[in-house]
């Protein structure tokens, strides 16, 4: 059975309950409440992204401007739903995010990963080599931090590269 291909937009008040489900279904992402993600929908609908597929959000991207630091997006999460897997789409929202007049000066790209989280490591890794950007990272929460029951989370700093075309 051949997928359709989804709609990359930007998301709106309407999808905030579709992607906290989402979520939900993207172990082992963090899920917050419905609330933020209707903030996400309204006020960083510029930085933030969905994937849908015959109006079901089936893919988002969350992130944001780093305040202090306009030439820096920081990521937040990526989720892909199950009819979206294996297609690369995580990176095609990325990219779609990062193409968007909203993130025009970004030059560098932050997010957080646990050291165990193989496939966030895998596609940042690519992520950095495709932009011809170098990659570090550090700890940027410890357990203890995070309340004792959630692994480490290490600040990935990707960059600086431009823009695709």
């Amino acid at each position: 059975m051949e997928t359709k291909m989804p709609v990359l937009r930007h998301p709106t008040v309407d999808d905030g309950a579709q992607i906290h489900q989402l979520i939900e279904q993207c172990p082992p992402l963090d899920l917050n409440s419905t609330y933020l993600y209707l903030l996400q929908c309204t006020h960083f609908a510029d930085t933030c992204l969905v994937a849908e597929i015959d109006g079901e959000v089936a893919g988002f991207v969350s992130g944001y401007i780093k305040p202090g630091a306009s030439d820096t997006y920081f990521l937040w999460q990526v989720a892909v739903g199950q009819a979206l897997r294996g297609q690369g789409m995580a990176r095609k929202m990325i990219d779609a995010v990062l193409d968007r007049r909203a993130c025009q000066g970004i030059k560098h790209l932050e997010t957080t990963i646990t050291p165990d989280n193989e496939a966030s490591w895998a596609l940042f890794k690519a992520f950095a080599r495709d932009r011809k950007a170098g990659l570090e990272g550090e700890t940027f929460f410890t357990t203890d931090q995070l309340g004792g029951e959630h692994s480490p989370e290490q600040l990935v700093r990707i960059g600086p590269f431009e823009a695709f075309a």
